[in-house]
Order: structure tokens, then C-alpha cells, then sequence
């Protein structure tokens, strides 16, 4: 599973980047929960949250159904 969260967050990625920011896979879990770090412009954004909610979380619940929810450490 960990592979094909990868996978994702490499589609995720350029957007993210066009804004100055990235996003860091810390660990996926047994149970689907996958935690990511938000970094650069991503890190101290207000709207970090809604950035991981609406969309990398969003976009890796459509990719790896496995994902039960995403977090950031």
C-alpha cells in the first residue's frame, strides 16, 4: 500500500509545489492511515488543513481505497 500512496502523492505534488510547498510521507500504518508533513509555503498555511482534507486526502481515498484517513505529524 505504501507504493501506491507514493504513486499518488507524486500527482498530488505539482500543484502543491506551484505554490511553494510539498508534502513529506512520514508513515503509512497497517490500519490506513497515512501520515504526511506539510513543507515550504504548505507548513505554514492557514489553509493547510483544508489543503490536506480537501485535497491529498481526497485524492488518495479515490486512488488507494485502502486509506482510511490522512494526517499531518
Amino acid at each position: 500500500m505504501e507504493e501506491k500512496v507514493k504513486t499518488a502523492l507524486g500527482k498530488i505534488r505539482p500543484s502543491l509545489n506551484a505554490d511553494g510547498g510539498d508534502v513529506e510521507l512520514v508513515e503509512v500504518t497497517p490500519d490506513g492511515v497515512v501520515k504526511v508533513r506539510l513543507t515550504g509555503a504548505c507548513g505554514g498555511c492557514p489553509m493547510s488543513q483544508m489543503t490536506l482534507k480537501m485535497g491529498i486526502e481526497k485524492v488518495l481515498k479515490e486512488e488507494v481505497p485502502e486509506v482510511k484517513e490522512v494526517v499531518a505529524v
